[in-house]
């Protein structure tokens, strides 16, 4: 609409021409509005309220005497208040843009003022200090331009001469040393993990092989006790035949025997026997029949012989009931043994008288020694 002007958000729109306003001043301001400008009897103007930049870089001299180069930087803007707009407006409206190269100056003249009454080492400590006390010094000058400060800060600090980069050597070196210390206390702990990690996997594997050395000895013996099973089944089996062979033999051996017992040993012990017995009779009728002709008396030696027949029988009774003869028909052997012999006495009886008295009642004449041995034994 012709006339109607309408400032920007960030804008001030100042009219003039018109009559004071309410707060004394000789022109209109209107912010965040629009307003009739009345063409050709009013003029309408606009004043940026944006934030703006100055930098600062500004060799500064410490109280020791040390040019210091010092960077900064200042956000500010105009004040939102009709007093700050109205003062900002008179100063800077035709030329708005010198209003960052202002106030960089301002500061900077500020800045050199603090950082001369502060030493190296305070304005490296305390910083922030530098930044309040220039931003306090430079306040009474940004009101009466109109501006406000919104943040002023401090970029760097530097110097030619390497005071800074000495004072900082020693913290270096203290940090520096801290850091080896710590790297060496790093490495030395991760020596040690790494060894005993070494050491772990070492042992385990020797756990391991262990391990697999007894896993392939069972195997081993396993498959040597497979492999001998079947032989040592087949000598085990061969052992027991041979046991029950040689129980066999034994069996025969021992048939064998009492056969050869029974139908050679027997017999011929038996038989030997008989010729002992026979032997022994024989022996004993000797002794009497010397005895009885030693006395010159053959009826004496019937007589004795007559009586004692029965002893000499009742001898070769117990002869033949002490020997260890076998007689396969029991008693009845034994009972027809010794009848046989007591059967024969009588002959025997004759046979001693017909051989020392041949004559007719005997003869007194003692028969000599040969005569005695060469009596036939009765069979």
């Amino acid at each position: 609409m012709l006339g109607w002007r309408v400032p920007a958000p960030n804008e001030a729109l100042l009219i003039s021409g018109g009559e004071p306003s309410a707060d004394g001043l000789p022109f209109k301001i209107v912010t965040g509005r629009g307003a009739f400008v009345l063409p050709f009897r009013r003029s309408a103007y606009l004043l940026t309220m944006s934030m703006q930049e100055a930098e600062v870089a500004e060799p500064c001299v410490s109280r020791q005497g040390i040019t210091l180069q010092v960077r900064a930087v200042i956000a500010f803007k105009v004040g939102d208040d009709h007093s700050s707009i109205a003062n900002a407006a008179r100063r800077f409206l035709d030329d708005q843009e010198s209003m960052p190269k202002l106030v960089g100056r301002i500061f900077a003249g500020h800045l050199r003022s603090v950082v001369g009454a502060m030493t190296v080492e305070d304005i490296i400590r305390e910083r922030q200090k530098l930044a309040t006390e220039v931003l306090d010094a430079s306040k009474p000058e940004m009101g009466t331009l109109g501006l406000v400060v919104d943040s002023f800060q401090i970029e760097s600090i530097s110097d030619n001469s390497g005071y800074i980069e000495a004072l900082s050597k020693p913290h270096v070196a203290a940090v520096e040393q801290a850091a080896r210390i710590a790297q060496a206390r790093a490495d030395q702990a991760a020596a040690e993990a790494q060894q005993e990690s070494e050491r772990a996997q070492a042992q385990f594997a020797q756990q391991t092989a262990l391990k697999k050395a007894e896993l392939q000895a069972a195997t081993d013996a396993a498959q040597r006790r497979a492999s001998q099973a079947g032989p040592l089944a087949e000598a085990q089996a061969a052992q027991e035949v041979l046991v029950e062979q040689a129980k066999v033999a034994d069996a025969q051996a021992e048939l064998t025997r009492r056969q050869l017992q029974a139908e050679v040993v027997a017999p011929a012990e038996a038989d030997a026997q008989k010729v002992e017995i026979s032997a022994g009779a024989d022996a004993r009728a000797a002794r009497l029949i010397a005895d009885a002709t030693a006395a010159n008396d053959g009826i004496i030696l019937q007589r004795m012989l007559v009586e004692q027949y029965p002893d000499i029988a009742r001898a070769i009774a117990s002869e033949l009931a002490g020997a260890h003869i076998t007689l396969f028909d029991g008693t009845q052997g034994l009972n027809s043994l010794t009848a046989g012999i007591v059967g024969q006495g009588g002959a025997v009886v004759d046979l001693l008288r017909k051989a020392f008295f041949p004559a007719a009642g005997g003869s007194s004449t003692a028969p000599s020694a040969d005569r005695v041995r060469a009596v036939p034994s009765a069979e």
